[in-house]
């Protein structure tokens, strides 16, 4: 099995640096490879000697037996570094440096061609919750965007959601705190399989196999669930736990964060009751609300930066409708436009290569790339290549 030696390299790292992505990352950028961490330059004030100690060809060993055992159990391992790993994922600090993935469609359809809405909650569901959760996600299926719902996998909230979406149309993706060849909780691997055979839906980890659902697991993967999606919707979640730790995720991350109210003298409302009372999430009051807020509904109409809306024509491409936007907000002569325009074209091009698309000096693009990202229309990550944001596509 020939493996490109960037992708064995980056599936060692996943392993290495699981719980400490960012470091990897910022070694990899002074590197300029992934590969270039084993060659034995490191020292111990630059890592932690834990971690330095396995920078070792051994590990580059494991990493292709790893990948073996990926390809005969019918699953994919994507690096960080390649085309197929899910563009919103990547523009978040600390994305993994790899993920397994099981579906049936490729990582294109699964990612790329549809918004991402995750949905979150407690495992101890109430009625009340179940009922919103199936009124919501079947509304999301209602509307033109068709999107992919993401959850967890668990019981409760997770559970519904997936389900309901599966019922209804929508693909749906699980996040995983195991490896991507064990279903946890037992009880949904009929549902699991019915997952990564519907098209688009999938399951994903950043898991290597023989991973055991240990708790430490769930909190890890709440940043993937939040890191994928375009929004997160809390449906219940009690004062701590993982649904909160997603919203906040979410927040860091610029995602939007929607949440059902509850009884105040219920706890498994309180953490929903919280974000909203603390402005980290926006308050859901009938499903309506949420499609509106978020620029899915049937009246073809979209939302700009700052809440206004914005009419597509009827026949308008994408790109047209990105172009309305953008004159709403910077007025049609902006230099802005045309250096947004070229990363809407060409998710993931680099600085240089944009600025010599444009035929533009380096620095004037850098400085209106820096201006956008400021404004939130478009997003850079560590490798300093560009994409447009969810809320701006």
């Amino acid at each position: 099995m020939n493996i490109p030696d960037e992708t064995l390299a980056l599936c060692a790292l996943n392993k290495i640096f699981g719980y400490h992505p960012r470091l990897a990352l910022q070694r990899i950028a002074q590197g300029g490879s992934a590969l270039a961490l084993f060659d034995g330059s490191h020292t111990e004030g630059e890592l932690h000697p834990e971690l330095l100690s396995r920078l070792v060809p051994r590990e580059l060993e494991w990493a292709q037996k790893e990948l073996e055992r990926v390809r005969e159990g019918g699953f994919r391992f994507i690096g960080l570094l390649d085309e197929d790993y899910p563009s919103a994922l990547r523009e978040i600090p600390d994305p993994p440096l790899g993920l397994y993935l099981n579906g049936t469609s490729s990582p294109a359809e699964i990612f790329e061609m549809r918004p991402l809405v995750a949905f979150v909650g407690t495992r101890d569901l109430s009625p009340y919750g179940k009922a919103w959760c199936e009124k919501l996600v079947k509304a999301l299926a209602e509307t033109r965007a068709q999107p992919a719902i993401v959850s967890g996998l668990a019981l409760g909230a997770d559970g519904v959601a997936h389900r309901t979406a599966l019922q209804c149309g929508l693909p749906t993706v699980g996040v995983m705190a195991t490896g991507i060849e064990t279903v946890y909780p037992r009880q949904h691997e009929r549902l699991a399989m019915d997952m990564v055979r519907s098209p688009s839906g999938a399951l994903v980890t950043d898991y290597p196999l023989d991973t055991a659902p240990v708790a430490l697991n769930f909190v890890r993967r709440n940043r993937i669930i939040a890191g994928l999606s375009r929004a997160v919707v809390v449906i219940e979640s009690k004062s701590r736990g993982g649904s909160l730790m997603t919203a906040k995720y979410a927040v860091e991350y610029s995602r939007e964060v929607f949440a059902v109210p509850g009884r105040l003298e219920d706890l498994r409302s309180a953490g929903c009751n919280s974000l909203i009372r603390t402005q980290m999430a926006q308050i859901v009051t009938s499903a309506e609300d949420l499609v509106d807020s978020l620029g899915m509904g049937g009246s073809r109409r979209h939302r700009a930066a700052g809440g206004s809306w914005v009419t597509d024509q009827a026949g308008d491409s994408p790109e047209e409708k990105f172009r309305h936007a953008l004159v709403r907000r910077y007025a049609a002569g902006s230099a802005l436009i045309p250096v947004a325009l070229a990363i809407f074209r060409q998710r993931g091009i680099g600085m240089e290569e944009l600025a010599q698309t444009l035929q533009r000096p380096y620095g004037e693009v850098l400085a209106a790339v820096g201006t956008l990202e400021a404004d939130g229309v478009v997003t850079s990550d560590f490798l300093r290549r560009c994409s447009v944001t969810a809320t701006w596509e």
